[in-house]
């Protein structure tokens, strides 16, 4: 209770933060060992939402899987040859770099969500406006309380906060006298 307590606060904190606009704040897999379930309810119940649960539920092609598949469109192609194959319903995300990335991207296509990673404010808005409500999209890379609303300003649908679950210190709920 102490843990998922602060879980929650902070997920209301940074969802109030966002008041007014379309982003929705999400989690990211970076959980404690063995609490990733209730870590990841305690999320929902601050009014953030889950990214995804493990890596079952979504593929997510990160920075590595594009370098080691030889290229964006290379792995594009694969992850869906293996869902086709795999006769799976899951949705592909893939992690862009720079605005060139996002433009490959753009090319290809064959994707659900584009994730502008560590993108500055100015190139995730010249991203959300050259994306321009084709793919989902979602802000991530050392987001906090001060810059979390610029970015959702940007237009993105998601802004990922890996702080929610990570960086959390426990509340003490002794109800000791001190």
């Amino acid at each position: 209770m102490q843990r998922m307590s602060v879980i929650a606060t902070e997920t209301d904190k940074y969802v109030q933060l966002l008041s007014g606009l379309k982003t929705k704040v999400l989690d990211t897999r970076k959980t404690t060992p063995g609490l990733r379930l209730i870590e990841k309810e305690a999320v929902k119940i601050g009014g953030g939402e889950n990214h995804r649960t493990g890596l079952y539920d979504m593929i997510m092609l990160k920075d590595n899987h594009i370098d080691y598949s030889g290229g964006i469109e290379k792995a594009i192609l694969l992850a869906n040859k293996y869902i086709e194959e795999n006769k799976l319903d899951i949705k592909i995300e893939i992690e862009t770099r720079s605005l060139s990335d996002v433009k490959e991207v753009l090319r290809v296509g064959k994707v659900h969500r584009i994730m502008l990673d560590n993108f500055t404010i100015e190139d995730t808005s010249q991203a959300v406006e050259l994306i321009n409500g084709r793919f989902e999209t979602e802000s991530s890379g050392g987001i906090n309380y001060y810059t979390i609303r610029n970015y959702a300003e940007c237009g993105v649908d998601y802004v990922s906060v890996g702080a929610l679950t990570h960086q959390i210190k426990s509340l003490d709920l002794s109800l000791k006298a001190i």
